[in-house]
């Protein structure tokens, strides 16, 4: 029976995966948040995995506070970069699989095409970069059977996310301005921790793999935030605004659209659109 290290379980991918685990019954799991282990201590990560006899590793935590990053560097890095690099050499010298979550913001969303996997990161803010440091030392560090995947505008009944924050604001007002021009697509937790359990037993590669994993679809925050209202019934007029009206430390990606058909086709998954899949969480997440 495999042995499954899942980290950052407190998060909103986490969180899905303690929730799938049951239907798992081939897979024994630790679930770890920062009070059970600390991955910026390095020589802690190495006994858990030893005492543990973990034979695979789910990387969900990350440092996540985007615009706090911009001033937080330190921290972020140490989470989004370093602890990678420790989980990659741990898994390239116990042979263990690794499965490390990563972002769109990555690149600097300039394109006007869906990115594939081999496009060239260009990352605008320090999370971005400190991701795609995350990604470049598990990449030169090399083990074998270790796969990372990039997601985007995540949301979960779990945790922090725009689907909750709309929700909320939608209570307490009639009228909303959000963003329409950063174009991309929503993310459920449910649906990305789905597919990496269904893939799991699947992934089989000499150099580490670089997927997609988004739902299906296309939006701009605006048309998410009317969908959230519509299918919650909510009477919110949501009035469309332009990025440069709601300024943020850190710059986000105009276009972060990702390209899912590599992972579509190596693992034989299909992928839910964001609408259905948010039809579903709000109708069943009340």
């Amino acid at each position: 029976m495999p042995n499954i290290l899942v980290t950052g379980a407190n998060g909103q991918l986490g969180s899905e995966l303690r929730e799938l685990a049951p239907e798992y019954k081939n897979y024994y799991f630790f679930f770890t948040g920062v009070k059970e282990l600390d991955i910026c201590n390095h020589k802690k990560v190495a006994n858990f995995i030893k005492i543990n006899q973990i034979d695979t590793i789910i990387n969900c935590a990350a440092y996540t506070a985007v615009d706090k990053a911009e001033d937080d560097f330190e921290l972020a890095d140490k989470i989004n970069h370093l602890a990678v690099a420790n989980f990659a050499q741990i898994a390239k010298d116990k042979h263990i699989k690794l499965v490390h979550i990563s972002t769109d913001y990555v690149f600097d969303g300039t394109a006007h095409k869906p990115y594939v996997e081999n496009d060239t990161p260009n990352p605008q803010s320090v999370y971005g970069k400190t991701k795609l440091d995350g990604e470049l030392a598990m990449q030169q560090i090399n083990p074998a059977n270790s796969i990372i995947i990039r997601t985007s505008w995540v949301y979960s009944k779990f945790g922090n996310n725009f689907v909750k924050t709309m929700l909320r604001l939608g209570k307490e007002r009639d009228k909303l301005n959000v963003v329409s021009d950063q174009i991309g697509t929503p993310t459920h937790a449910a649906d990305l921790a789905q597919a990496i359990l269904t893939i799991l037993p699947k992934i089989k590669n000499e150099r580490v793999e670089v997927y997609h994993y988004s739902n299906e679809g296309v939006c701009s925050w605006y048309d998410f935030a009317k969908a959230i209202f519509e299918i919650k019934g909510l009477p919110i007029k949501t009035n469309p605004i332009e990025s440069k009206l709601y300024p943020t430390p850190a710059e986000r990606p105009f276009y972060s659209v990702l390209n899912k058909k590599k992972i579509k086709e190596v693992f034989q998954i299909e992928i839910p659109c964001w609408k259905d899949t948010l039809f579903n969480c709000l109708k069943t997440n009340n």
